[in-house]
């Protein structure tokens, strides 16, 4: 008898959780190009109910409460220059969260976050992880861990350069090299997705030849036996 899925964490969140994601960027770049601030609360609505999700579905006490809360300073905010301000943090603040949840896999007698993944999929596959794919996660790890740090840096230098509302413009420092909102959002909210999906596509074809004896033929078999790990597993994963 199969088990149904915690709230919250079922398919139909899944796809709930995808179209924020995917709407968060895309409503930041329109608040960009147009310099408005209701576009920009409507972002940042996104990405909290994003973060929300799963307690709401859960129904913890203190989630609703939360949310009418942000929605109204968020409300109270879109007509101000702060909005747009908003969307400067996460940019920076979201590639160091997942850095760090990389980066703290990678302690002495752990099992890198990779690796955990890897190792799951060779077992569904009846499948040995070999000592040379145990290495080659870690070092993946790890070069996730640098490429997610570099981003945010990126990220935060361009938040320090935008013009108007960039850091460097509120503390009443000239930036040395500005870039608009417009700029900004194109690195930010396109670009970013971009280069991290371009590494994926690098490793993935690098792996290929380094390890041709692996679960997976191609890259969409890869990511259906990703999901087919189960929600249960990327819980515990991300714990």
């Amino acid at each position: 008898m199969a088990v149904a899925p915690p709230s919250g964490h079922g398919a139909a969140a899944a796809l709930i959780r995808m179209l924020l994601l995917l709407a968060y960027p895309l409503l930041s770049h329109v608040a960009s190009l147009r310099s408005d601030g209701i576009w920009a609360a409507a972002a940042m609505f996104s990405l909290v109910l994003l973060l929300l999700l799963a307690p709401l579905a859960q129904r913890r006490g203190w989630a609703l409460p939360l949310l009418l809360l942000c929605t109204l300073a968020l409300v109270w905010l879109a007509g101000s220059p702060l909005a747009w301000m908003l969307l400067l943090a996460p940019p920076v603040v979201f590639p160091l969260l997942v850095a760090w949840g990389f980066a703290r896999t990678l302690g002495a007698g752990q099992v890198p976050l990779i690796g955990r993944i890897m190792r799951a999929l060779y077992q569904r596959a009846g499948m040995p992880v070999t000592a040379a794919l145990e290495r080659y996660t870690r070092q993946l790890t790890g070069a996730w861990v640098a490429v997610l740090v570099l981003l945010a840096a990126l990220n935060l230098a361009l938040a320090a350069s935008a013009v108007p509302g960039g850091l460097l413009v509120m503390l009443g420092l000239r930036p040395w090299w500005p870039v608009t909102h417009e700029q900004w959002s194109w690195c930010a909210n396109i670009a970013n997705w971009g280069l991290i999906g371009g590494f994926f596509v690098l490793e993935y074809a690098l792996r290929t030849r380094l390890f041709p004896d692996r679960p997976d033929r191609n890259a969409v078999q890869f990511a259906r036996q990703m999901a087919q790990l189960g929600p249960a597993f990327w819980r515990d994963l991300l714990r």
